[in-house]
């Protein structure tokens, strides 16, 4: 009985990490909003920031999941290549450096994913804020 809801418990994690996988792949995923997460307190800076980051470094960036865990963030035209993976049962993504060293990690939450959008939530510096992406 134990090893049945352990084998159920793992195939549960498995289809929703497939299920993210698939949605995340093949896709150019690009920032077209950041916004400070609805549960966050009101913060002056954190909403400065939320617009200051839209109109200037996530202005121009685009994200791509793809096979073997590759994951490539492009920025201002200029590529930088990582790894993926996906851990929570696919609710959250860990992006690590190109030889897949976790000592720069980041953690990535994915708030909504379908087809068409990806938000996810990130920190940056002292704050967290969403990304709201639309596929490319």
């Amino acid at each position: 009985m134990r090893y049945f809801i352990i084998g159920i418990a793992l195939a549960l994690t498995a289809c929703g990490s497939g299920k993210t996988n698939a949605l995340l792949q093949h896709k150019k995923w690009k920032v077209e909003n950041v916004s400070v997460p609805p549960g966050d307190p009101y913060n002056l800076v954190q909403v400065t920031q939320a617009k200051d980051l839209k109109s200037g470094y996530y202005s121009d960036v685009f994200y791509q999941f793809l096979d073997d865990g590759l994951f490539i963030a492009t920025i201002a035209g200029q590529p930088d290549t990582g790894r993926y993976r996906l851990i929570s049962n696919g609710r959250i993504i860990s992006i690590t450096s190109p030889n897949g060293s976790r000592d720069a990690e980041h953690l990535v939450e994915v708030v909504k994913l379908d087809e068409q959008s990806f938000d996810m939530k990130v920190k940056s510096g002292d704050y967290h804020f969403i990304l709201h992406t639309r596929k490319q």
